[in-house]
Formats: C-alpha cells, structure tokens, sequence
C-alpha cells in the first residue's frame, strides 16, 4: 500500500514537472515571436512594441481554442470577437489587430507573417505601439497569436473632464462653470439640460485627449463664448469595445 502511494505520489509529481515545463516552453515560444517582431520594426526604422500582458491573456485564450480546433481562424462559432476579448481581459485601445498562424517554431511563423502582405502590415504597422503573444501546442504543432494596439488610457470621469477643460483655457475659454449641467447634457442624447441658460452643447466621443474635434473647434470659433461647463460620461455601447471618452461641453 505505502509501496502504491509512493509511486502515485512520484506521478503526480512527473505530471506536475512536465506541465510546468510545457508551459516554460510555451512562454520562451511567445517571447521569442516578441523579439522577431520588434527586431523586423527595428530593421525597418519604427519604434520596438511594448509588452501588454492584458493582450496576451486574451492572445492565450485564443491561442488554446485554435489548439483545440485545430484549426485557424480569428473568431469561433459562441468565441467574442477580437475587440471584446481584449477588452474583457482589461486591454485599452484606439485601435487593434491580430495575427495568427501555425508552424514548427518562432522563426517559420515570424517568416510567414513578414511574406503575407496583411500580416505584415500589422507587424510594421507604425501606429501600434504595444502587443501581447500568446502560443499552444498540438501534435507538435505550434498555434500561435499576436495581438496589436495603439493603447488608450483608462482615465477617471474627473480626469476626462480636467483633460478637456486644460484644452478649452488653451483657447481662452473658461471652463470654470459647474460640470453638473454639462454632465446631464452628456447622458443626453440631445437637447439642452432644462433651466440651463446654455447658448450652445457640443457633444462628442474620441479616443484622443490631446485635442478637441474639429468640429467643436469651429463651434469655438463661430461664437463668442467666454465661459464653458465640462461633463463627462459613459460611451455610447457601440464604443464599448474602446477606450473612448464621452463628452459635452455647454458654452455660456
């Protein structure tokens, strides 16, 4: 009997071994696809890709369903697609891609990217500037996956609202008013907020902070206004999958 636990316990413990290293195997796999990767945008004068582990969880899921398929493809029947896995392994992104593709090891699979025009596309592609790499094995076989992004901050509803007013003082507007009437305008799909004076609303999505739309610059600069209220709130559900941010600003 103790003869029978012994040699369990010993199988077990080989079991555990070779899974462990299996999974090694399978991360050196990823990073080395990681270093080819950046190594074709260095050759080629763009910037190295950072590594997102929040892409590569969701690179992983997808890796192991093709690994169970055996086969390739970017979505399977009851699978969410690439934007929504993402998203739900907590990436943040203005835009996304993803490669896949099978082969013996890093180096076939990074060559057959680098000879398929949209694959490498993606790889080049100068406005990614992060990536997660995921691979599963079977039969030998390595299925692998690389997500793409131009990543996007998570920012607070405060943040998002003091982002768009430092933009508005840029333009010598004040947008010291209080953000409650703007923040109501924001859940609004139009209208203005009732008992609000506003003399304009601008409303708007975007995924980048760094300047206002143009069309709320010509809405500026059309009008004589001097004093602004900021409100920010929850995207639209067909942005769900972005980072996106939206806002409404009402102008006095």
């Amino acid at each position: 009997m103790k003869t029978a636990i012994v040699l369990r316990g010993l199988l077990c413990f080989e079991l555990l071994a070779l899974t462990c290293l299996a999974q090694a195997q399978r991360r050196d796999d990823a990073r080395r696809i990681f270093d080819l990767t950046n190594q074709d945008r260095l050759a080629r004068g763009l910037s190295i890709l950072r590594w997102d582990e929040a892409l590569a969880t969701a690179a992983q899921a997808h890796a192991d369903r093709m690994a169970r398929e055996r086969a390739l493809s970017h979505q399977y029947p009851g699978e969410p697609e690439l934007m929504e896995r993402a998203a739900s392994a907590g990436a943040h992104f203005r835009a996304i891609a993803e490669n896949i593709a099978t082969g013996p090891k890093p180096e076939s699979i990074e060559r057959e990217w680098m000879h398929s025009v949209p694959h490498r596309a993606n790889i080049l592609d100068p406005i990614m500037d992060a990536i997660g790499v995921a691979v599963a094995v079977q039969g030998g076989t390595l299925y692998a996956v690389e997500d793409f992004e131009q990543s996007s901050e998570a920012l607070t509803r405060e943040q998002v609202e003091q982002r768009v007013r430092e933009l508005l003082r840029a333009r010598n507007v004040d947008p010291s008013a209080p953000a409650g009437p703007a923040e109501q305008a924001c859940a609004m799909a139009r209208g203005i907020p009732e008992g609000s004076n506003a003399r304009s609303i601008a409303r708007f999505e975007t995924a980048d902070l760094s300047q206002l739309p143009a069309q709320v610059e010509q809405q500026i600069r059309s009008g004589d206004f001097r004093k602004a209220a900021v409100g920010a709130c929850a995207p639209g559900p067909s942005q769900a999958s972005f980072t996106t941010y939206r806002v409404a600003i009402v102008f006095y």
